[in-house]
């Protein structure tokens, strides 16, 4: 099994764990991302408050809108974007080491070179998965609404109970987002929000520098130690990660705000600040109608959920990276020592 299948599928993992426990933050994050309506964002809801409201207003099953496509998203977006980075950071260190012979550099992997090997990876990520995320989106934005029903007779005549009483509307899955989507915009529209997700590679792209950074630093100071021991533990991983992911959101937020608003339904009649036709129009409506604070709605709630996914992930994907190569090494062995023995 090649080092780059391993580190594919030990993100994938890792990114499934990572999204499992912090989902609900998720919804709620996109939710305060993408609310347009003055009234409900004057007044300041902590994430916890919201999570209560939906979950008494909706049910438990909204915090979880859309986990199986996040799920299948996840997995795919964090296996190709390991697998990729892997492979351009195999052939990053070969160009580092042949530069190192010929008297240039120190053999290892720059923090330039590490930006590049993770924004190519990135890009590689955004154009396979992007239809994935704009379903669930959509499913983590819909609103389980209530109507009440219209009697056909006189009011006076109808039991208080009838006109309280309230019907929902049908559920709405997976398909029923991928229908909307399509009578939207058609296959296009499944890579809306396309241009300023690959400027969002920039996120993972400065979380990787960060983290192979702060590695690369801690295991040198590990080396140079007495005991000259450069190992790392989980719990290390897990805050480097989070360290990581903390410097990166901040860097990137108002990028993922625009992100959200375009693959949200788009409301097509009624106020025109409401409908985005496209990354820069969704700007400059954002500027004009809600100041720059706009781009920085639900940021404290995203940094909690993005920055401990990150760090459950890294230490995770770690920890099966390390399961995986000692089960092939061992495996090695044993053929090894099975072929040596005479028949």
């Amino acid at each position: 099994m090649s080092d780059a299948l391993i580190n594919g599928l030990a993100g994938a993992g890792g990114g499934i764990i990572a999204q499992l426990i912090t989902y609900p933050l998720q919804t709620v994050n996109t939710r305060q991302q993408t609310e347009r309506d003055p009234k409900k964002t004057r007044r300041k809801v902590g994430a916890l408050e919201q999570m209560c409201q939906v979950v008494k207003q909706e049910g438990w099953e909204r915090l979880y809108g859309g986990l199986t496509p996040s799920l299948v998203g996840t997995a795919a977006s964090q296996g190709v974007y390991y697998y990729f980075y892997q492979i351009f950071r195999s052939r990053a260190e070969v160009t580092a080491l042949d530069r190192w012979r010929k008297g240039v550099g120190d053999g290892s992997v720059g923090m330039l070179s590490s930006l590049v090997v993770a924004a190519l990876a990135g890009c590689v990520n955004v154009l396979l998965t992007n239809p994935i995320w704009v379903v669930v989106t959509r499913m983590q934005t819909h609103t389980k609404m209530t109507t009440k029903p219209r009697p056909s007779h006189n009011l006076s005549t109808v039991p208080d109970e009838a006109i309280l009483a309230v019907v929902e509307t049908p559920p709405y899955g997976t398909s029923h987002a991928v229908q909307e989507v399509y009578d939207e915009a058609g296959v296009w529209g499944f890579w809306k929000g396309v241009f300023p997700t690959l400027i969002m590679v920039s996120n993972p792209s400065i979380q990787f520098m960060l983290y192979e950074t702060l590695l690369k630093k801690l295991k040198g100071r590990r080396t140079t130690s007495k005991k000259g021991n450069d190992g790392v533990t989980a719990l290390e991983i897990f805050l480097l990660g989070a360290v990581a992911k903390l410097g990166a959101t901040v860097v990137t937020y108002p990028v993922l705000v625009v992100k959200a608003r375009l693959q949200a339904k788009q409301v097509t009649g009624g106020d025109k600040m409401l409908h985005y036709k496209g990354t820069l129009d969704a700007i400059m409506k954002m500027i004009n109608h809600e100041g720059f604070s706009g781009f920085y709605k639900g940021m404290s709630t995203k940094i909690v959920q993005s920055v401990f996914a990150a760090a459950i992930l890294f230490m995770v994907k770690e920890e099966l990276v390390k399961g995986a190569r000692m089960l092939v090494t061992r495996n090695a062995s044993l053929i090894k020592v099975a072929r040596s023995k005479p028949p």
